[in-house]
């Protein structure tokens, strides 16, 4: 449901950037706006606490918005509140940027690796990436995973590639587990 909703709100607010020309200034303001909400978590308690009627709800957003977001962001909150979904806030505001990243063809890529890659390193896996995907340009995000071991992990959307150490012991291991020698037999 919640994949719904961010959906459904993320597409009109994209629909609505994309006529009036308008996508930076949302963009900006939508990652303001999950900054925001990230960092006040009474703020979000308090707008999903069930005692609180969504006209207070409402009188919250615009006094804390208003002037600040255009009327347009402001406006989406209000209908947003007004429909009870203001926990799904912040998956409707990524959902708008991860619409305009694919609309300006910006992949997301998250690097797994067993130990700091140098500045070379990074270079080189995105210059791979772009050159193998359609995308133009990258955000790379680099984790630090030491249980790897060698290798890199590397997740674009819902594809993975997995060169690691870790996961090639972990498959050989299974196809070892299948192979059974009776007692008294010699391997081929």
């Amino acid at each position: 449901m919640a994949k719904l909703v961010s959906k459904v709100y993320g597409d009109a607010l994209f629909e609505l950037a994309v006529e009036s020309d308008r996508i930076d200034e949302f963009y900006e303001e939508s990652e303001e706006l999950i900054k925001i909400l990230e960092e006040n978590s009474d703020l979000s308690k308090m707008m999903c606490h069930p005692k609180i009627d969504k006209e207070e709800k409402i009188e919250v957003v615009e006094n804390i918005f208003k002037g600040r977001m255009s009327d347009e962001i402001v406006g989406l909150m209000v209908m947003v509140i007004e429909k009870d979904h203001f926990k799904n806030m912040e998956d409707i505001f990524s959902y708008y940027i991860d619409s305009v990243k694919e609309y300006r063809n910006i992949g997301v890529a998250y690097v797994k690796s067993p130990m700091e890659l140098s500045d070379k390193q990074k270079k080189e896996i995105e210059k791979k990436l772009l050159d193998t995907t359609d995308y133009v340009k990258f955000e790379m995000n680099y984790e630090i995973e030491p249980d790897l071991i060698g290798g890199l992990v590397i997740r674009i959307g819902d594809r993975i590639v997995d060169s690691s150490i870790k996961t090639k012991i972990y498959e050989l291991s299974k196809t070892m587990s299948k192979i059974q020698l009776k007692v008294g037999e010699t391997a081929p």
